[in-house]
């Protein structure tokens, strides 16, 4: 419980920054044309100079990755699939970063671009693959609940992912009694 109290505040507070960075309205003489056309900006970025595209493209992922492992901590569990839960927040990232490139087509000095997007997506990807596995690993074993691997782990058809066994549940109970019925209709419930 401690953790998702602590990754709400932390996703709030990361939000509150972004938007803060981004929607803030900007004094230039001049703005350019929205970018709609995929990766035309990360071709024009390349073509700066590596120290520059490096700052620009790195800005990109950086911006909201951290979202890739706050929307879990906020939102997920430890038992969670790994798959499903990268899905959930990388849709949850596009979205977020959807809503702010929207929302900055109101914004004095502040266009679309759709590199940013894709670049704020993938930064959440990635902050995903590399921190969530390794940390809800780490906190079953903390917990104490065994993990074994799926029947079939090393072949390539089988899952690769470790089954938690929860030992906190009781044993098979014996039988409760009969079915009770609707006395009116004569079936079970």
């Amino acid at each position: 419980m401690r953790v998702r109290i602590a990754g709400g505040v932390l996703l709030c507070t990361h939000l509150l920054i972004v938007g803060w960075l981004t929607l803030r309205p900007l004094d230039v003489p001049w703005v350019a044309a929205a970018n709609l056309e995929v990766f035309a900006g990360i071709r024009a970025d390349l073509a700066l100079g590596p120290a520059e595209a490096t700052r620009q493209l790195g800005g990109g992922l950086l911006l909201l990755a951290p979202l890739g492992v706050l929307l879990p901590m906020a939102g997920g569990s430890v038992g969670a699939s790994t798959l499903g839960s990268l899905v959930r927040t990388v849709a949850a990232g596009a979205l977020i970063s959807l809503g702010i490139e929207l929302l900055q087509t109101g914004v004095a000095g502040r266009v679309m671009d759709v590199d940013s997007l894709v670049l704020n997506t993938a930064g959440v990807a990635l902050a995903h693959l590399l921190v969530v596995p390794a940390c809800r690993a780490r906190l079953r074993r903390g917990r104490g609940e065994p993990v074994r691997p799926v029947a079939g782990a090393g072949s390539p058809h089988g899952a690769s992912r470790p089954v938690v066994v929860d030992a906190a549940l009781p044993a098979e109970e014996g039988p409760q009694g009969a079915t009770p019925t609707i006395p009116r209709v004569g079936i079970a419930p």
